[in-house]
């Protein structure tokens, strides 16, 4: 009678034969990069879909078992030389959360791989975005509704907050309100939304400079992500030089070695990033950079500047190795 394990072997050996269909080796191939921002200590009911460590593991087990998974700039060369193998993928990890050092990387040894961390420079040692200024805001306050009257943001009068799926809704909502607001305004806003809520943030949620240099020593690659993750395609010509320069000329220093790769913040085409910033990613020295539109990356788009990313979501292992089957399917119809 079949074993669990059996079984599973059985599954992994299925998987692994269609992924090499959709991604064979050669020039026909396909590099699969994900993304993620966090791993949590344990689950978080407001983010229910940010993975903890047993929630990481279990992926990392599945992406070592179905994948050839190689550090970003070896796969990126290869890519652009038609020699990626069969089956090729990328971790990313967005922002430079102190989780990645102290909880992400662990696992990822522990299983065998590399994973690219893109750094927002202006938030280490201490730093906190702007986006985690309004989630700990709603997480964090005792009042049971949330008054933000006179801060200009239409619709937002009153939040009400008795519940954890409120508030889950009540964060989304505001992100999505302040994200693209100009930058000065979208940090003040922010921080009003903090002082309605009576919470002051926590300040330890990103790495510092020496964690960072820890993830380098271990074997992670670090890649520049801007100094104040802005939406460049709002920024003037000098301030997106500005962002991009700094924070490769920062990690650089602090790495003492080059940085050649680079996410756009945000990261969606033309909403996020424009093709002036395509441009200045190259000008200034970076070999590749990644975007968040979906699909796989092929040798027949040749665009290793606007690498496509995406986040696999699924709690099952069925579901979650679908979604990646049909990620690749998006760079074949792209392709053809």
């Amino acid at each position: 009678m079949p074993t669990a394990r059996t079984s599973k072997s059985s599954s992994d050996r299925a998987w692994r034969l269609v992924l090499s269909a959709l991604s064979p080796p050669g020039v026909g191939s396909r590099l699969s990069i994900v993304i993620f921002h966090r791993v949590l200590a344990t689950p978080d009911l407001l983010f229910p879909d940010d993975p903890d460590v047993r929630r990481f593991d279990e992926i990392c087990a599945w992406l070592a078992a179905w994948y050839r998974v190689l550090p970003l700039d070896e796969a990126v060369e290869r890519l652009a030389q038609n020699s990626l193998p069969q089956r090729a993928l990328a971790i990313t990890f967005d922002d430079g959360y102190a989780d990645n050092h102290d909880l992400a990387m662990p696992i990822l040894q522990s299983h065998g791989l590399c994973a690219t961390f893109f750094i927002a420079t202006g938030f280490l040692n201490g730093g906190r975005m702007w986006n985690d200024t309004v989630i700990e805001a709603v997480r964090k306050t005792s009042q049971s509704s949330l008054d933000l009257t006179g801060l200009r943001l239409p619709g937002f009068e009153r939040i009400e907050l008795p519940t954890t799926p409120q508030r889950r809704a009540a964060i989304h909502r505001l992100l999505d309100a302040v994200k693209y607001l100009p930058h000065a305004e979208r940090l003040r806003m922010s921080e009003c939304i903090a002082e309605r809520a009576h919470v002051t943030p926590r300040s330890d949620l990103m790495m510092t400079a020496d964690q960072v240099r820890g993830l380098a020593s271990a074997g992670m690659q670090i890649g520049a992500h801007t100094v104040s993750h802005p939406i460049m395609a709002a920024l003037d010509d000098a301030a997106a030089e500005r962002e991009l320069a700094q924070s490769k000329c920062e990690l650089e220093s602090l790495l003492g070695r080059p940085v050649k790769l680079f996410a756009y913040p945000n990261g969606k085409p033309g909403r996020d990033y424009r093709q002036r910033d395509v441009a200045l990613v190259q000008r200034l020295g970076f070999k590749a950079a990644v975007s968040t539109a979906p699909g796989a990356a092929c040798r027949a788009n040749d665009r290793l500047f606007e690498l496509p990313r995406f986040t696999p979501w699924d709690q099952s292992r069925w579901r979650f190795a679908l979604r990646l089957a049909r990620n690749l399917r998006t760079a074949s119809a792209v392709a053809e």
